[in-house]
């Protein structure tokens, strides 16, 4: 069941870490501001279960968030992650109250928490927060039919690389906190197949991977090694989400 959190002050993190506060005109971001809260999220929290009805939305800043889907068996697979460029919740807004997947800390961090009904309400009464709402929701869905093109199409090697790309770009820093057997449940994939091509991507000298620590080393040579997944779903979220829009 997802945990209660402790809200911390506002002096402690800036709005502008999530990328969608950022872009929101400012006298939006203010009505927003004082019902903001911010909370830390740790490794391995369930924000929320598969037909859980949604209290609270979150805006990730450090944090990282897979979204899953599990199997009767408990089997699992990751169909997209969401970090400082997005939100998690999008059921709210798009009317269905409650997702079919569940959405897990994959590194811990913080996020900025809101009521639901208080999105709710902003969507339905700010022209720019639904639309920004509504193309991220579009970049999303992209990033999630690209994950299940890549699973079934792309060698264990390549989708590692994606999801290390989509990973880092959503972290503050170029080390990532994560065990092989965790990134095996969230690529669905056998943990000997995780463990070489972990060893394959640290023999080529593009990352670092020591008792659950992965430190990015050529971020260059880990895009030439990954397959055109990772280029399709950035490409659509820079289309999507420019730094800000117009109000």
């Amino acid at each position: 069941m997802p945990t209660a959190h402790a809200p911390i002050s506002h002096s402690f993190h800036v709005l502008s870490k999530n990328d969608l506060l950022t872009t929101l005109p400012v006298d939006e971001l203010e009505r927003l501001h004082h019902n903001l809260e911010l909370v830390p999220l740790p490794l391995g929290e369930v924000i929320y279960e598969s037909g859980g009805k949604l209290s609270h939305l979150y805006f990730p800043t450090t944090a990282i968030i897979s979204l899953l889907y599990v199997t009767e068996d408990g089997a699992s697979a990751e169909i997209s992650i969401v970090g400082n460029e997005g939100i998690i919740g999008v059921a709210v807004f798009m009317g269905g109250d409650t997702m079919p997947n569940m959405a897990v800390v994959q590194s811990a961090g913080y996020a900025y928490r809101l009521k639901a009904q208080l999105l709710q309400q902003e969507f339905n009464n700010s022209l720019p927060m639904r639309h920004l709402l509504l193309r991220y929701t579009q970049a999303l869905l992209t990033q999630m039919a690209q994950t299940a093109v890549c699973n079934r199409h792309h060698s264990i090697e390549q989708q590692l690389c994606r999801w290390l790309l989509l990973s880092f770009d959503r972290l503050p820093s170029d080390e990532l906190i994560m065990t092989q057997e965790l990134i095996s449940n969230m690529l669905g994939v056998r943990r000997e197949g995780i463990t070489d091509a972990a060893r394959k991507l640290q023999s080529a000298g593009l990352i670092e991977y020591h008792r659950g620590h992965i430190t990015l080393l050529d971020r260059q040579g880990l895009e030439d090694n990954v397959c055109e997944c990772y280029s399709v779903v950035k490409k659509e979220y820079d289309r999507l989400l420019p730094n800000r829009i117009a109000t």
